[in-house]
């Protein structure tokens, strides 16, 4: 089940990345290499951390995902964009499962709590931060628009509380990731943004 969730996560991920190539122009390698970043990028990184094999690469499912994902975007780009909403609905669940497994993955390595977090959140954004470093843009995370990075913070954060009061299984990890996952639809629908510094005006 927990390799499931992993798939759909790392789908919606990759379908971003290639969405990304497109809007930049790329050809398909290009695209699939986005997409290959934006859907494993942060996994890969939590493990060279925890200096464990990488999930992405004992598993062909989590390499073939983005391949498939890239092919639809390829040929169906405009019907994709079309439902880019569903797409950004599918993208917050994934941002929250991330954060919550990256979590917990962390703290079973031995990981103190805050540490854990860290890990959490760069599972959650670091493909994302990667993708657009590839692109030519801003990473998203420095500006944080609709608070992207603070759901899976907070997930994150609720996900090591829970272990550290010895609440743990897919249960709790789940409801963490479901924090995560209403806090970001929540800052969507809301338009919440995180702070500026005290006399800076946001762009538009």
């Amino acid at each position: 089940m927990s390799e499931l969730l992993d798939l759909v996560g790392i789908f919606v991920f990759a379908l971003t990345g290639a969405l990304m190539g497109v809007r930049k122009r790329l050809d398909v390698v290009g695209m699939l290499v986005l997409a290959e970043i934006t859907a494993l990028g942060g996994g890969v990184l939590r493990d060279l951390v925890l200096n464990v094999p990488p999930t992405a690469f004992q598993s062909l499912g989590y390499i073939l995902t983005p391949v498939l994902a890239t092919v639809i975007v390829f040929f169906w780009h405009p019907h994709v964009t079309k439902v880019l909403p569903a797409i950004m609905v599918l993208d917050a669940a994934g941002l929250g499962l991330f954060c919550a497994v990256g979590t917990e993955k962390a703290l079973t390595y031995g990981l103190s709590p805050l540490h854990a977090c860290v890990l959490g959140v760069m599972t959650a954004v670091g493909g994302g931060i990667l993708r657009d470093i590839l692109a030519g843009e801003i990473p998203t995370l420095l500006y944080d628009r609709q608070l992207y990075a603070v759901p899976a913070m907070v997930g994150a954060a609720l996900r090591a509380v829970l272990f550290e009061v010895h609440l743990q299984g897919w249960v709790t990890t789940l409801a963490a990731a479901t924090v995560a996952f209403l806090l970001r639809i929540a800052a969507m629908r809301r338009g919440w943004r995180a702070p500026l510094a005290k006399g800076v005006r946001p762009q538009d």
